[in-house]
């Protein structure tokens, strides 16, 4: 941070009468973690040189007891007032922070290698500038609106017939489309049909005009907004695509900015990625591409205009390096034992290792709406909204880095609709699948160097630890689908 910088935020904090600093950062799962300070800390006192000490082992993946003792750095240009909280006792401004070992504000830092965001995220980045490159990432996230839901209260879903079909009721969770107070006319809105729907069929058109707008005061450019299509309140807001810290911290505002507002509807955000039976489940497909330069005035590193699909051979590198390490990729961008719910033939995930312009059955897409240089990007499908962002970008661009690296060819694209292909063909095509078990992708990750290189020996250990913990919780669990399948053997 700059003087400049650090003066710029202090004048922000005055000028809008902010009471309270959220100080944010995330612990190695992606769950946002935070504290409040009083806005003096920052405008009067010395938090933007020496940085706020924390228990770092109460932080999941952090520190043991004997050095749980860190420092957390706060990072001047990612203030934000949050648009909300015009209480004046309440008015508050988010503000994300790296990961310091104790006593190193002042020493030059050493940063903390449990920290996704100032370690792996950073580590990444600085790769990629050593190739010459900056990457770009633009997720496009997708999530459930709920009226609630009540672990302790869930039910075998009584709208599934025991041939799997679709009955005329429905069990919980409760969910935006059932309440009668909000479908308006009684309208239905049916398991995968509610895509593009508009209101009053689409009960969540007003939430989603008032989120755009505290999305877009909150630093994080709405392109559109839409239902997706699930039914259950399955909605979308892509954001404009930036560098990856900076991507990687606007998810956490979209997602903290959802939770929010959906609150004053008495409404839930939910991210979890497959959260309704027998309908289409929330992924987060990541667009992204590489700079010569500054992004998006720089030289498109992605950009061929005299190839078939505008792609350049550094393009078509980084793919193969995407393809090449796929299967461990899937740990870290789909990282719950819920998110291989969501990796099944039926219901538009992307389960087929292969890439393809326009075609939304690979797992890697180039889209193809326009020839335009600035717009060339990678699709890579295979991600969810449960993932930590700052680790999921890390290892996707550590994967597209080392396929430029090693010239790895992706082959000729498939253009054929990959889920209409049989099991002979797609083995002719060379077409793999991605782990179907949250194990499965662990034991791939647990076997490519590259991919742990891009994490750090702290972050692999704990990532793997903490999954495996609920892989086996998992397993141990006695669901009630088991009671209903088996009951009677």
């Amino acid at each position: 941070m700059t003087e400049t910088e650090i003066t710029a935020a202090k004048k922000k904090l005055k000028d809008s009468q902010t009471k309270n600093v959220m100080c944010v950062f995330t612990d190695i799962r992606g769950i946002l973690q935070s504290f409040t300070k009083p806005v003096s800390v920052f405008t009067e006192g010395d938090a933007f040189s020496d940085g706020i000490g924390f228990d770092g082992s109460s932080i999941r993946g952090f520190k043991t007891i004997e050095n749980s003792d860190m420092i957390w750095m706060p990072d001047a240009n990612t203030l934000q007032v949050i648009p909300w909280t015009t209480d004046p006792i309440q008015k508050s401004a988010l503000l994300f922070g790296n990961v310091l070992e104790a006593f190193a504000a002042k020493d030059g830092g050493a940063q903390a290698t449990c920290d996704p965001r100032g370690y792996v995220a950073t580590r990444a980045m600085d790769e990629a500038k050593k190739m010459g490159y900056t990457a770009v990432f633009g997720p496009e996230i997708e999530f459930f609106v709920f009226e609630s839901a009540d672990p302790s209260k869930l039910n075998y879903d009584l709208w599934v017939s025991p041939n799997g079909g679709a009955g005329d009721s429905w069990g919980p969770p409760r969910v935006v489309p059932q309440s009668p107070e909000i479908r308006p006319g009684g309208y239905v809105l049916r398991p995968k049909e509610a895509y593009f729907r508009a209101p009053p069929e689409d009960p969540t058109n007003e939430f989603r005009n008032e989120l755009a707008h505290n999305l877009n005061e909150m630093g994080v450019p709405v392109e559109c907004h839409h239902h997706e299509v699930a039914t259950c309140g399955q909605v979308e807001f892509p954001y404009k695509a930036a560098e990856l810290t900076a991507s990687a911290d606007r998810f956490y505002k979209y997602k903290f900015t959802a939770r929010n507002i959906a609150k004053k509807y008495g409404w839930m955000a939910v991210f979890m990625p497959k959260p309704i039976y027998l309908d289409n489940a929330s992924g987060m497909h990541t667009h992204q591409s590489l700079w010569e330069g500054e992004p998006f005035k720089g030289k498109a590193a992605f950009s061929d205009p005299n190839d078939e699909w505008g792609l350049s051979q550094t393009a078509r590198y980084y793919i193969g390096g995407l393809l090449e390490h796929a299967r461990a990729l899937t740990a870290v961008t789909c990282p719950t034992v819920n998110s291989y719910k969501r990796l099944v033939p039926g219901f538009e995930a992307p389960v087929n290792i292969c890439w393809s312009p326009r075609n939304r059955s690979a797992l890697i897409r180039v889209p193809a709406y326009h020839k335009n240089p600035k717009a060339t990007r990678a699709e890579y499908r295979g991600c969810d909204p449960s993932c930590n962002p700052y680790l999921a970008f890390s290892v996707m661009l550590a994967a597209g880095l080392d396929g430029i690296k090693k010239k790895i060819d992706p082959g000729d694209p498939l253009l054929h609709d990959v889920y209409e292909m049989s099991a002979r063909e797609k083995h002719e095509h060379g077409v793999g699948e991605l782990p179907t078990t949250l194990r499965d992708a662990l034991e791939a990750l647990a076997s490519d160097e590259v991919l742990q290189d891009a994490l750090g020996s702290h972050v692999f250990d704990k990532f793997i630890e903490y999954k495996m913990d609920d892989w086996n919780q998992f397993c141990l669990y006695v669901t009630p689908w088991e009671y209903m399948k088996y009951l009677d053997y």
